[in-house]
């Protein structure tokens, strides 16, 4: 596909040829030729090239240079400056926002050069613009539409508190609404704002030696009402001490996640297994439990924020927790695997450097 015609640009002050090339290619040619001769002297007489002859020479080597330069100019405007052309054109498009177009290479594949790399990897970076578009439009619209309940929540019971009939219990009643609508538009700001920093690198883990089995222990008795009021079964298989290599605040952060996700995921009657392992330099932590499990598609966008496999619990978040786990694990430069069957259950796997 050929590149398609574009329009002289009136910023380009420049262009191919240029007089000032003509001119130093025949001054180049015309001292090349007064050498030679000068090389020659010994050989020849000088006074067998008549006067006259003198003049057509010095046109001959005129357009000699001319024909060189217009050779050069054709040479690279076919090669460079029509392809350089595309690109400010495509450049231009992209700057304006439209982030499908695209530059076509000139070149088979298996005969690529510079030019055709430098398009290759421009056409890569109009693609990673677009999907950071995606994903900023998608951002700003599920932040708009998450923020908007709450905040209607909050209108509508403020609305029916001031119905002066109200008993002192059904009072009572709408300012606990208003008062756990207000917790969560707290928690999702405060979350947004979090998950930002991280992605912007504004706070960044510090590293320490820290026991995470201790650390383990303490976010379960956190959780131990919610799982005893779903009357889930609770196993834990860790060892008695384990060092690890991060940041002691943030890795509460996805401990709590991990496990709140496991107790809302799974049905009453459930049951919840919490096991840590140490393998030479690295220390392992898997929470895995018998619930509703995940399908392929949700299983690829699982750590996409605010993306939530599974509607029947969307009360009950946000879809930015997993997000910010894998953030803080990619920082704390760990990792994280995940694996589920749909309506058997999931395991979460997070490996941690081993401290000392």
């Amino acid at each position: 596909m050929k590149p398609e015609k574009t329009v002289a640009d009136p910023r380009i002050r420049r262009h191919t040829f240029s007089w000032s090339r003509f001119v130093i290619v025949f001054a180049i040619l015309i001292l090349l030729a007064f050498g030679q001769s000068f090389m020659l002297v010994n050989y020849f007489d000088s006074n067998i090239i008549p006067p006259e002859l003198v003049n057509p020479l010095i046109l001959y080597w005129a357009v000699v240079a001319a024909l060189f330069s217009l050779f050069t100019t054709i040479s690279i405007r076919r090669r460079y400056e029509k392809p350089m052309r595309h690109m400010g054109e495509i450049t231009k498009r992209v700057s304006e926002g439209d982030f499908t177009a695209r530059l076509e290479v000139c070149h088979a594949e298996d005969k690529l050069d510079y030019l055709d790399v430098m398009f290759l990897d421009f056409n890569k970076m109009v693609e990673e613009l677009a999907s950071i578009e995606i994903l900023k439009n998608d951002f700003v619209s599920n932040v708009s539409h998450e923020i908007k309940t709450p905040l209607a929540v909050i209108q509508n019971y403020i609305t029916l508190m001031q119905n002066p009939d109200l008993t002192a219990g059904q009072r009572k009643e709408y300012a606990d609404t208003v008062f756990q609508a207000s917790e969560q538009l707290t928690s999702l700001v405060s979350n947004i704002l979090r998950l930002s920093k991280l992605e912007n690198q504004s706070i960044m883990p510090l590293p320490q030696s820290y026991d995470v089995c201790r650390q383990l222990a303490d976010c379960v008795m956190n959780l131990a009402d919610r799982m005893e009021a779903k009357g889930l079964e609770f196993t834990a298989d860790i060892e008695e001490k384990a060092y690890v290599l991060a940041d002691e605040n943030m890795m509460e952060i996805v401990w709590n996640n991990l496990l709140m996700n496991a107790v809302k995921f799974t049905e009453p009657g459930g049951k919840i297994t919490l096991t840590q392992t140490t393998m030479g330099g690295d220390v392992w932590v898997s929470v895995s439990d018998s619930g509703c499990g995940m399908d392929e598609q949700t299983l690829r966008h699982i750590f996409d924020r605010f993306y939530q496999g599974d509607t029947s619990h969307s009360q009950e978040g946000y879809g930015l927790g997993l997000a910010m786990v894998a953030k803080i694990i990619d920082l704390s430069r760990g990792t994280i695997k995940v694996s589920s069957t749909q309506g058997k259950g999931s395991v979460f796997s997070v490996c941690l450097k081993r401290g000392c």
